[in-house]
């Protein structure tokens, strides 16, 4: 397979349930111990089926809500507020409405002024810095949305506007989204790539044979925007957790021990 150079901690986990606790067991640890040297922690959250274990297992966790603020990573442009596949309302259903959170900070993919939006968000960012990024890796290895047509390592935006690429926008129909890719929207604002790798704590969970080839592309392709995921191998505190079915096309030499 060639040599790999990465500082990613890569571990697999036999089933997706173990997965996402494992990945909540090390989130809830770095959040401890940044909270005894801060007041606040602030963690991006990604909002996908591939989350749900995770998101699960964090509300288990012993944490101090009350000195976490929330934020998450993309939205869609233009669905019904109240749309069950908002992310916002992914995350708030399943995160956000259950922990006792200092704030949550949502991005609104439906502000008559998109520009605004995003500048409004990039504000709250630069007055929040993020510490903690919990986030996965696409199908076409996007982080966020920024699918290979539109990231860019060196983005100077924080948020942006962004199109959807096909295998993004069908993705959303294989995960049970959405019922036919006409559905799934176009557009989307989505945290850039240089916003997500500051977070001094990444924590990526990506479960399923889908992923398996981004998987494989994140730690042998060259470091590239067309495989946006490549990205993590420069990160000086990046973990990814596994399943069977996604670590598959690894080499176990790659993987650290459960």
């Amino acid at each position: 397979m060639g040599e790999v150079k990465s500082n990613v901690r890569i571990k697999k986990y036999s089933t997706r349930g173990a997965m996402g606790e494992a990945a909540a067991i090390a989130v809830a640890r770095q959040v401890g111990q940044l909270l005894r040297q801060q007041e606040v922690v602030n963690i991006i959250f990604a909002a996908a089926p591939s989350q749900n274990e995770f998101l699960a297992a964090l509300l288990l966790q012993d944490m101090e809500w009350e000195r976490i603020n929330a934020f998450h990573m993309d939205e869609y442009v233009g669905l019904p507020a109240d749309a069950p596949q908002g992310f916002g309302n992914f995350l708030k259903h399943r995160l956000f409405s259950k922990a006792p959170f200092r704030a949550v900070y949502y991005l609104n993919g439906n502000a008559q002024d998109l520009a605004a939006e995003c500048n409004r968000y990039t504000e709250l960012l630069n007055e929040h810095p993020i510490d903690v990024v919990c986030l996965g890796i696409g199908e076409n290895g996007h982080l966020a949305f920024n699918d290979p047509p539109v990231a860019d390592f060196a983005d100077r935006e924080t948020v942006k506007v962004v199109a959807l690429d096909a295998i993004c926008r069908q993705q959303q129909v294989n995960d049970g989204c959405f019922e036919l890719l006409e559905e799934v929207p176009a557009t989307a604002l989505t945290l850039t790539i240089p916003a997500l790798m500051k977070g001094s704590g990444l924590y990526c969970i990506v479960p399923s044979a889908a992923k398996a080839q981004a998987v494989y592309n994140t730690f042998y392709k060259a470091l590239s925007p067309l495989y946006p995921s490549t990205i993590l191998t420069t990160h000086q505190n990046a973990s990814v957790f596994l399943d069977e079915e996604s670590a598959r096309l690894l080499d176990e030499q790659l993987l650290q021990p459960e």
